[in-house]
């Protein structure tokens, strides 16, 4: 029990899959349990996260770590090689910062757009690339986010950029076409086995969010 690695997981949640990711970066084995969030949720999700009730959660040996980038933060201390986080104190302050902007923008002005409709699609479309244009900058002339290895930064937004297909079919734009720079990122990312075991067909986020648009009366 002291060392058992438990995954309470949505399949197509992009912040659950930034926990696998860094798990499977690791080479942490662990038992997923997949939680049927529209259906009802587990008695221990509810038990595990009180407050929010809602996933990822990791159970280390019983005792809950919530929120997806706290819990990556945890994966990285607890199992230190290959490290995900920079050496340097800076580097690491540099990746707080951007995991944090990251967590309060990208998913968010994402669900905007495939919850608009007319003008206001337009304003949470150019608001989108207007937050992947900042990252493009945070990605410079490097090949990842944190630099030149593949680390804690791009776990946190490879696992958003799998609705990406859906924000383009309801938004009717390309990412390619605003923001090259990003789509390549996204294909270095998807080199690695990590990433490309983990991230599911564009076309099934798609139908969740053609579900949720019905859910929300948007069709």
């Amino acid at each position: 029990m002291s060392n058992e690695v438990v995954l309470l997981d949505f399949g197509l949640s992009p912040f659950c899959m930034r926990v696998r990711i860094a798990l499977a970066e690791k080479g942490v084995r662990y038992e997923g349990q997949e939680e049927d969030l529209f259906g009802g949720k587990s008695e221990l999700l509810q038990k595990s996260n009180p407050i929010y009730e809602k996933v990822p959660v990791l159970l280390h040996g019983g005792k809950p770590i919530l929120e997806s980038s706290n819990i990556v933060y945890y994966i990285d201390e607890t199992w230190p090689s290959p490290p995900l986080l920079p050496a340097c104190s800076y580097g690491r302050s540099r990746a707080r910062f951007w995991a944090d902007f990251i967590d309060k923008k990208v998913f968010e002005a994402g669900s905007a757009i495939w919850r608009s409709k007319g003008d206001e699609l337009e304003l949470a479309k150019k608001e989108f690339i207007d937050i992947l244009k900042k990252l493009e900058g945070a990605i410079g002339d490097k090949d990842y986010l944190g630099g030149n290895e593949f680390g804690f930064l791009d776990i946190v937004l490879i696992g958003s950029s799998s609705w990406f297909p859906a924000y383009e079919k309801f938004g009717g734009f390309k990412i390619e076409d605003e923001c090259p720079k990003i789509v390549g990122w996204m294909k270095r990312c998807k080199g690695r086995e990590s990433v490309a075991k983990t991230l599911p067909d564009g076309q099934q986020v798609c139908e969740l969010v053609g579900m949720l648009r019905k859910m929300h009366g948007i069709e």
